[in-house]
Order: C-alpha cells, then structure tokens, then sequence
C-alpha cells in the first residue's frame, strides 16, 4: 500500500479521518471532514486565483466545482489507496464505496493534515493529490463551462433554455447540498449533487451533455 504524501505527526487523526460514520464508534470522521472541506475550498479557491488572474468571479467558481467535485475526490481517494485503509460498517462494502463516501474520505483526510501539521502542511497535500486536475482545469479554461454548452444545444433544438429543478436538499446551512435535474424539451435528465445550487446545476448540465453523447452514439 502505498504512502501518503504527509507523515502524521499524530497517526491517530489517520486513524479517525479513516473512520466512517457508519462503524457506529463514538467518534468518526465526519467533523474532519467539515474541517477538509474548508481547506480544500481555501487551497484551491487560492490556486485558481493566483494562476488566473483574468478570470471573474463567476468563472473561478466554475473551474473550482470541477476540482472540488465528488467525482474528482473520489479518484483521488482511490489514487491514495483510500478504500482498503478505511474502516466502515457492515452496511458499507470496503471493495466498492461509493463515490459520496470516496470523496468524503479524501477530505476527512485533508481535514486530519490540517490539524496535524497546519494549513501549509494541507496545501501541499492538496496540490500533490490534485495535481492532475487542477493542470486539466488549467488547460481548458477558455472552454465553454457545460451550461453554457447544453443552453445553446437546447435553444437550438428547442427554441428554450432548459431549466434546473432542486430535487432534494440535505445538511445545515454550514454544509448544504443540492441534488438538481434539467429538464429541456419536456425531458429530465440524470440528476447531479452540488454544494450549492449552482455547482449541482453546473454537474446537472454535465450530465445532461454525457446523455445526450451516449444517445447519439448509439
């Protein structure tokens, strides 16, 4: 098993970023992961500003949700060798965790170098783990962001913009997520989890794009 890109000054903040909720134990990662996913936010809200000074508010935002993404931790999480280290419940398959709980493992981690070594310590882990996807989103800046895609696809094919429907939210206004779908056409496509409304309409379109790819490859 491979090493992590930090060594623990206290290996027990390992030990409790690698604890799902799901064991039952008095104390799991879930407060690390609160405190994982503010640094990370920080890290690279930090490193797009820095390397994209051109770029407005609205599009940083957009690159940052692509880092930042479950889909994109949850890799990371796998890279790292995260799933066979975890301890998780009977409820909870350790070969094939799902991409929620992948991600959420990576940031509990994250959270865990915070406190072990400082915000310097939690950066370098960030640009070391993100490496690949922070240089994608480096790469493709001046691409179209899949709202931006799928809108002109629907006003096309339609005449109208699609809409975003909120399907469901969960959590407190300190860690909200969003579950939405678009709908065009009178279809629904697949529907995309979101910190905010916004990043879950931005994966929504994502989604919607890779549908229509797969029926058009068909």
């Amino acid at each position: 098993m491979q090493p992590l890109p930090h060594e623990f000054c206290d290996p027990q903040l390992l030990e409790l970023a690698l604890t799902h909720a799901s064991t039952g134990n008095a104390a799991d990662n879930e407060r690390l992961e609160f405190l994982g996913d503010a640094a990370l936010d920080l890290v690279v809200a930090e490193e797009l500003y820095r390397r994209h000074p051109d770029l407005a508010e609205g599009d940083l935002t957009e690159l940052k949700a692509s880092v930042v993404s479950r889909r994109t931790l949850a890799a990371a999480a796998q890279k790292l060798e995260l799933e066979p280290r975890a301890r998780v419940g009977r409820g909870l398959d350790r070969r094939a965790l799902s991409r929620s709980v992948l991600a959420n493992l990576y940031e509990a981690v994250l959270g865990a170098v915070y406190l072990d070594a400082g915000l310097g310590a939690a950066a370098s882990f960030v640009m070391t783990t993100l490496a690949d996807p922070l240089q994608r989103v480096h790469e493709r800046r001046e691409e179209a962001v899949p709202k931006q895609v799928f809108q002109e696809y629907c006003q096309r094919r339609t005449g109208e913009p699609p809409r975003y429907e909120v399907v469901e939210s969960r959590g407190k206004a300190h860690a909200r997520a969003f579950l939405v779908r678009a709908i065009a056409g009178g279809e629904s496509y697949p529907t995309a989890w979101g910190r905010t409304r916004k990043e879950a309409e931005h994966w929504a379109a994502q989604e919607a794009l890779l549908t229509l790819a797969e029926q058009n490859s068909a």
